[in-house]
């Protein structure tokens, strides 16, 4: 079988999509010696450089440059139809919106959640998106979705769709405790607390990091001071943060960091007491399975993905509600059975993001459409 994978999207900017690609895909690609696959690149960035090791990978670069929808939108115009009539594949995967069709075999489209056709979302762009995302789920094969609960919202947008859930993955020997030096040395090259809790994600609007620094100052109310390291890089509600943090004096309580590479972001995995996740839209959450390959306990926002992927590993609040946030941080942090028993709820659950056994999935699945 010989397969096409649209990488374009990717680069060596971390990401969750990125991730799932270098991993998912790596695993794929090694448990099929007898598949061949054709990467095709962006400009910019050298994908099939991640799979060297490889002997059924072959690069194609492309005029693509892996940022900037439009961008590659344009510059796609005169490639893909005579790149994929030339190629002759019998299967294509569509890692990105808008999507490319394959004229010749079946289309597999991932989709990581639905924020751009989202109420909240701005118009023009949603009516936009909604045409974009509506003609590319109807001319794909199948669609992919990375939880259930995307699933069911991809159902609702388009009924009849035919679409598979394949989680995200983690790798657990990568999150393992590090040693005790690279956990100081972390601690003094970022001044952390002694004790702290730790929220991790892009500084952007619907991570609802307010609800968080209002949990922070609603504890202090209570006499309890419980410092809240941020980590993520800029995403659009910095100065949202920075005003939040700043009308409740938190200055002194609440850090927010970016530019934190892995091996530090391990660190203070291992080094916090508890993940705390109030985010209020994720078609998955990489962080809610990167505290648990930790064996960190967690507090999150009570949304139905999160039930998904943590039921029992976490302690959950409502969004909208500072006080009720509050308590679930400190019952987890006062309480060692309540965060021993999330912490092995979690161990339970890690099979599920085992990026060996996704990746079998996956190839199941391959098998499947390639038969229809």
């Amino acid at each position: 079988m010989l397969i096409g994978l649209n990488a374009t999207c990717f680069n060596e900017r971390p990401s969750g999509a990125n991730q799932r690609f270098r991993h998912l895909y790596g695993a794929l690609i090694r448990q099929n010696p007898d598949w061949r696959f054709v990467i095709y690149e962006p400009r910019d960035a050298r994908i099939a450089a991640w799979f060297a090791d490889c002997p059924n990978v072959e690069a194609r670069p492309t005029p693509l440059p892996s940022e900037g929808r439009l961008a590659r939108l344009w510059a796609g115009r005169g490639y893909w139809q005579q790149a994929l009539h030339r190629d002759r594949l019998n299967l294509f995967e569509a890692f990105h919106l808008p999507a490319v069709i394959a004229p010749d075999c079946p289309t597999l489209l991932t989709i990581h959640d639905l924020r751009p056709v989202r109420g909240d979302a701005a118009l023009p762009g949603r009516l936009i998106a909604r045409a974009v995302l509506h003609e590319a789920l109807g001319q794909a094969a199948c669609t992919l979705a990375v939880s259930d609960t995307i699933a069911a919202e991809l159902r609702q947008f388009r009924p009849g769709l035919r679409v598979e859930r394949l989680y995200n993955g983690v790798i657990p020997a990568d999150f393992a405790a590090p040693p005790p030096a690279a956990i100081a040395a972390a601690r003094a090259a970022w001044q952390l607390p002694d004790a702290f809790m730790l929220a991790v994600g892009h500084i952007e609007w619907r991570k609802n990091l307010v609800q968080l620094v209002d949990a922070v100052a609603a504890l202090r109310a209570r006499g309890l001071e419980r410092p809240l390291v941020i980590v993520g890089n800029p995403g659009g509600a910095e100065r949202e943060l920075a005003t939040a943090i700043a009308a409740h004096d938190l200055g002194g309580l609440v850090q927010v960091l970016s530019g934190v590479g892995h091996a530090d972001l391990l660190a203070m995995y291992h080094a916090c007491r508890l993940l705390v996740f109030p985010s209020a839209y994720e078609g998955f959450g990489i962080p809610l399975v990167e505290a648990i390959a930790a064996g960190r306990p967690i507090a999150a926002s009570d949304t139905a993905v999160f039930r998904e992927l943590a039921d029992g590993a976490a302690q959950f609040f409502p969004l909208g509600d500072a006080a009720a946030t509050a308590d679930a941080i400190e019952a987890v942090w006062s309480d060692p059975q309540l965060a021993d028993r999330l912490v092995k709820a979690g161990q339970a659950l890690l099979p599920r993001y085992d990026f060996t056994a996704l990746a079998q999935q996956l190839g199941a699945l391959y098998r499947r459409i390639a038969l229809d």
